[in-house]
């Protein structure tokens, strides 16, 4: 399964409006893409009250649910 921001940025990708090899443009995705799996954990863990071992199910969670792919 890919994330709504990995949907978008492939789908500019795809638009041609810039270089997908460029520098710049993986750093940017990548800045993004961080601060997006950062979120969905942390809203994981708020959902769960963030006690301590829930901490790590949210990144297997998000692991499970979303790194399939890569």
């Amino acid at each position: 399964m890919k994330t709504a921001m990995e949907l978008a940025l492939a789908r500019i990708e795809l638009m041609k409006t810039i270089d997908p090899d460029s520098v710049h443009w993986q750093m940017f995705k990548d800045n993004y893409l961080e601060k997006e799996r950062e979120q969905i954990v942390k809203a994981f863990n708020d959902g769960h009250n963030a006690d301590v071992g829930h901490i790590d199910k949210a990144w297997e969670y998000y692991n499970q649910t979303y790194n399939q792919n890569k």
